[in-house]
């Protein structure tokens, strides 16, 4: 997706330096690093909520800089051994239970992953908040007793990503993705992420709590609970391949 014209408000927007010497970017940047850490070793739930229905997901994830990501399902019964695979600009998925290996086009990114509000790109964000976007910061909001800054994300104009623009509120007290806007091609809202219940994993504080809200699907959302996760360890390139994603455990 190439974005060539930019809402007024971006383009008469110059980078704005706040008072320690930070930029918009600059902000996004202690973010997205909190958020992902050089390398990651996590155990979630996820939980797709719909207004006559609902049903839970857990799963097992590694990842590796901006590069390397996998993720093993190991539950329910019918989904456990499923693997996702990003590997660079690739996303692979092994599904056991027809011994298959399947490769998922770019064109499928923003389809949803395993029934959920989630996309494929979220899941191995594909696309970079700090490397793809130009930041402008609009200010300065309070949303659920954080203070935050509010920051506006616009494509470049070569970016190969799938939002005409992203709008993100991240405390001032610990650089916390605390609430994200997602607009289509046509600067509509799609969807809200908001995170909460900050715990304290390992050498970092990290919200816990995710709730994804497609805006025109009325009760509909889906939470992601981190249960487990450390930062920084060593992992082996070698993890994240195809092979092994048929015995990952």
């Amino acid at each position: 997706m190439k974005t060539l014209v930019l809402p007024a408000l971006f383009l008469l927007s110059p980078p704005v330096v706040l008072a320690q010497g930070l930029t918009a970017r600059e902000i996004v940047q202690k973010a997205d690093d909190k958020a992902r850490g050089f390398t990651s070793q996590s155990e979630m739930t996820m939980t797709i909520v719909r207004p006559e229905w609902s049903r839970s997901v857990s799963m097992k994830a590694w990842s590796k800089g901006t590069d390397y990501a996998l993720i093993l399902i190991t539950a329910p019964v019918k989904d456990k051994g499923q693997v996702f695979l990003k590997l660079r600009n690739e996303m692979w998925n092994w599904v056991p239970s027809i011994d298959k290996m399947i490769k998922i086009p770019p064109s499928m990114m923003m389809q949803s992953w395993m029934g959920s509000d989630f996309t494929n790109d979220d899941l191995v964000q594909q696309s970079s908040i700090v490397k793809d976007y130009t930041h402008s910061l609009l200010g300065k909001e309070a949303v659920r007793g954080k203070e935050c800054y509010k920051i506006g994300l616009i494509p470049l104009p070569d970016a190969d990503v799938v939002w005409g623009k992203i709008v993100m509120w991240i405390t001032v007290d610990g650089f916390h993705e605390w609430r994200s806007e997602f607009y289509d091609e046509d600067m509509e809202l799609v969807t809200a992420e908001e995170a909460s219940v900050l715990k304290w994993m390992g050498d970092r504080e990290v919200p816990t709590h995710m709730e994804m809200m497609p805006v025109k699907k009325k009760g509909n959302k889906t939470i992601l609970e981190i249960l487990t996760i450390r930062f920084d360890l060593p992992l082996d390139d070698a993890i994240f391949s195809q092979q092994n994603m048929k015995k990952v455990r």
